[in-house]
């Protein structure tokens, strides 16, 4: 029995310690070739050196004319150029002159052939200068985990650690494989309790050796604690020999011990694996009589390891783990199993996980702390309460009312942290993020006091505050998080738009138009944002974004509500809003699109105004003749805003303003004229005397504004 067992273990290990050597000398190897490949290289660069340097004095030397007697041009190479210069520059040495009667001849002339061949080849035998280096591209987030990966394998102890790995897959399947073929003839308790003896032994080993041997022990360690857990899910699972309870009991005693190991050695890796093993546990020992409370109960004792954990080590990955799995597996039961009568026994749970997730990003602030102030967790942040409304949605199942009271109980929850914050320097952030849920709940439980269809508008605000914390964090991934969840919000709002066009619904006042509302400042936010960072093309794209959300959120809503003679009038009192907030903003902050914003509101009254002469046969018909005043007052004042600016727009604002008034009061002239069957030329006259007004106005004071 016992030289089977050791057969087995010697032909498991066996592999595994091949597997090690080969990937040491693999990496030897490649170490070798480089060290041999760097040593070639610089060897020709020591070899080329003198050469390169030869070359270059020969071809200045050839370049130099060597003077002759004789009245001829000398073409050859001088031989050896450092006694030719010796004796040009000697002055003891008398210089030859000519025999002959003719002039001195000029200065003989270089071989240029042979002195630019010679340069050239000095040029190319000498090493070029170095290019500035490239920065390299940032990783990816799929590139830093393949890194990590590899570097685990890579780094350490790597025969125990890829040893540790293989082991728990081994002895599961070993001890399957030896029941099955029978050859192990011992009851299944003796083996199991063999096992869980060698396990607990090299546990205690490995902890004495935790101090001297820290990567061996701490993979040790793990190893056995997950051989353990696989005994205790045998015995009760495959061999049926104990019960639910007493395996459950077991795991949690054995998961507790490894957090409390994970915090005396400050080891982040055995946290993650007990955290894993924890959340797992009801899973694979789940007898499936689906008891919810036993279920929430255990994961909330988990939750409170994990902030206890937390308060002493800011392990961010242990909290991101404790998040994801207690939302995901809290959605995954209330989707498949949640039932109205369960609320009483379903909320407390809720409230706790709520309360859990609300203060890890507190504690983390806390320890993990940077130059700048405290970090902050924008996933637990913002998701936390995303996540536990959404669900709190789910378990009012459309009670209107008590939603929007939840959604006013977190805007005064959030208000009250920002309020405490605020004060302190190193939790600014945090208390501005606390602030930025505080108005977004306060905003969203408007339309949810009429109904609680609009909970995809979060997303927009939950959006936007990532945004704003990837600026302030330089977190690029925040900024796309924060950017994918408006585009999120605006794909349900569209999804859920037949829904929300009930007889009953109210203008305004309704969940379809405060949720495009909310989309639409959410937006503006953004561009905000982006602009204070420079980056004026994306501040642009989501202006445009936000811009086109409020416009279709307006029109949208007055097609929908507003009497059908009253359509254009009240659209152009959008317009003149629009106008006049866009050119406020731009007085405070100048920027091109507020500016252009003004323009478009200012020029569409011009169609406007035909369009109305066209179905009501003159501009003030109906609402028009108040919203035409009203629509001057706001375009007058914009026009104030846009020269308070300095702004360049102005003088076609204003141009646009002379030619809109003349054009409405001819059309109110010639529906005068028409009504009341005047001639022509009192037509023509009444027509002409607004265009008269223009001119004369123009000639007293033309830029009066």
């Amino acid at each position: 029995m016992l030289l089977g067992l050791l057969l087995a273990l010697v032909v498991l290990l066996g592999p595994i310690l091949g597997i090690t050597a080969l990937f040491k000398a693999s990496r030897l190897r490649q170490q070798l070739e480089r060290l041999e490949n760097k040593l070639e290289q610089l060897k020709t660069q020591q070899a080329d050196r003198p050469a390169a340097a030869t070359a270059t004095t020969h071809a200045y030397a050839a370049s130099e004319p060597t003077p002759t007697p004789t009245p001829t041009f000398d073409f050859r190479e001088t031989a050896e150029p450092a006694e030719a210069a010796d004796r040009r520059t000697a002055p003891s040495e008398p210089v030859p002159t000519p025999t002959t009667s003719a002039a001195p001849a000029p200065p003989p002339l270089p071989d240029w052939d042979r002195v630019l061949g010679a340069n050239r080849a000095s040029l190319g035998d000498t090493p070029a200068e170095p290019a500035s280096p490239r920065l390299p591209d940032a990783p990816s987030a799929v590139e830093i985990g393949i890194a990590r990966v590899k570097q685990w394998f890579a780094s350490g102890n790597v025969p125990v650690k890829i040893g540790m790995l293989v082991l728990l897959v081994g002895v599961a399947s070993l001890l399957r494989y030896a029941s099955n073929q029978g050859w192990l003839h011992v009851p299944v308790e003796l083996k199991l309790a063999g096992i869980s003896a060698t396990a607990i032994a090299a546990l205690a080993f490995a902890w004495r050796k935790r101090e001297s041997h820290r990567s061996f022990a701490l993979a040790l360690q793990g190893g056995a604690i997950g051989v353990l857990l696989l005994v205790a899910f045998a015995a009760f699972k495959t061999y049926h020999l104990i019960g639910a309870g007493s395996a459950f009991g077991f795991s949690v005693l054995l998961i507790a011990g490894l957090a409390v190991m994970a915090v005396l050695q400050d080891s982040r890796t055995l946290a993650i694996l007990g955290t894993l093993a924890g959340f797992m546990a009801p899973i694979w020992l789940s007898d499936g009589s689906g008891n919810h409370v036993a279920l929430f109960s255990y994961y909330t004792v988990l939750n409170a390891g994990i902030l206890a954990m937390a308060w002493m080590r800011p392990w961010r990955i242990l909290n991101l783990l404790g998040f994801g799995f207690t939302w995901g597996i809290a959605t995954a039961w209330g989707v498949l199993d949640y039932a109205p009568e369960k609320f009483a026994s379903t909320e407390p749970f809720l409230l706790l996980f709520f309360a859990f997730y609300l203060a890890l990003p507190l504690l983390y602030a806390r320890k993990a702390t940077t130059p700048g102030g405290a970090r902050i967790d924008g996933c637990l942040l913002f998701g936390t309460p995303l996540i536990a409304f959404s669900l709190q949605a789910g378990l009012l199942q459309g009670e209107r009312m008590p939603l929007a009271l939840c959604a006013l109980g977190l805007a005064a929850l959030y208000a009250v942290l920002a309020r405490l914050l605020i004060g302190r320097e190193r939790m600014q952030l945090l208390a501005q993020g606390f602030a930025i849920l505080a108005v977004g709940f306060a905003t969203l439980s408007i339309p949810l006091a009429l109904s609680a269809r609009a909970t995809a508008s979060v997303f927009a605000l939950e959006g936007a505050g990532l945004v704003w914390l990837g600026m302030q964090q330089q977190r690029r991934l925040a900024r796309w998080t924060g950017v994918a969840l408006q585009l999120a919000a605006a794909y349900a709002l569209g999804i859920g738009a037949t829904g929300l066009a009930t007889p009953d619904a109210i203008a305004v006042a309704n969940p379809g138009f405060m949720g495009a509302l909310l989309i639409a400042l959410a937006g503006f936010m953004t561009a905000w944002l982006y602009r204070k960072a420079g980056s004026m093309a994306v501040a642009g794209v989501f202006y445009g974004w936000g811009l086109l959300w409020w416009l279709g959120d307006g029109l949208g809503e007055i097609a929908r509500f507003a009497p059908h003679e009253n359509t254009l009038h009240l659209d152009l009192l959008l317009f003149g809003i629009s106008a006049w907030l866009a050119a406020e903003f731009h007085r405070r902050d100048p920027a091109r699109g507020p500016a252009w914003t003004t323009l478009g509101g200012l020029l569409l009254a011009l169609p406007l105004a035909f369009a109305q002469t066209m179905t009501q046969d003159q501009p003030f018909a109906h609402a028009g003749i108040w919203t035409w005043p009203v629509f001057a007052v706001l375009a007058l004042r914009s026009l104030v805003c846009l020269r308070a600016s300095g702004s360049a727009t102005a003088g076609w604002a204003q141009l646009i303003w002379w030619m809109l008034w003349p054009t409405v009061l001819s059309l109110l002239a010639w529906h005068v004229g028409d009504v009341y069957a005047l001639a022509d030329g009192w037509v023509w006259m009444l027509l002409a005397l607004p265009w008269l007004v223009l001119a004369a106005t123009a000639l007293l004071r033309w830029d009066w504004l």
